[in-house]
């Protein structure tokens, strides 16, 4: 049992390492989490501030290995184009947006005023 759980998780570390080689957006987003969790790091920002940051980071790249995962599978059964193919992706890449703005908005309100603070 131990086994087959060791084997799961080299199948979702690969899928990992799958969004890492192949998706720019994915190797961008966690350039981001690295200068996020640098700048938590030299703020020394609260615990609840870490929490909320490592779950809309936890999201943000669970969203694009989502968006990622349909795109393959859209593009397997459907090469040619097709409108109900299209909005399928146009959604799940919305949904990576939607996820990355609200990232970016904890981040504006956790960061901006100790940025701030730092300028003055």
């Amino acid at each position: 049992m131990i086994r087959k759980k060791i084997h799961n998780v080299r199948f979702a570390w690969r899928g990992i390492v799958i969004a890492w080689r192949e998706e720019f957006s994915f190797r961008v987003q966690i350039l981001a989490a690295v200068l996020t969790f640098l700048l938590g790091w030299f703020f020394g920002i609260s615990a609840l501030e870490w929490l909320i940051i490592v779950l809309v980071i936890g999201i943000v790249l669970s969203a694009e290995a989502f968006n990622t995962a349909l795109e393959e599978l859209c593009d397997k059964y459907k090469t040619d184009p097709d409108p109900h193919i299209a909005k399928i992706k146009d959604l799940a890449a919305g949904a990576v947006l939607i996820a990355s703005i609200t990232a970016l908005l904890a981040g504006a309100v956790i960061f901006a005023p100790r940025v701030f603070a730092l300028l003055s």
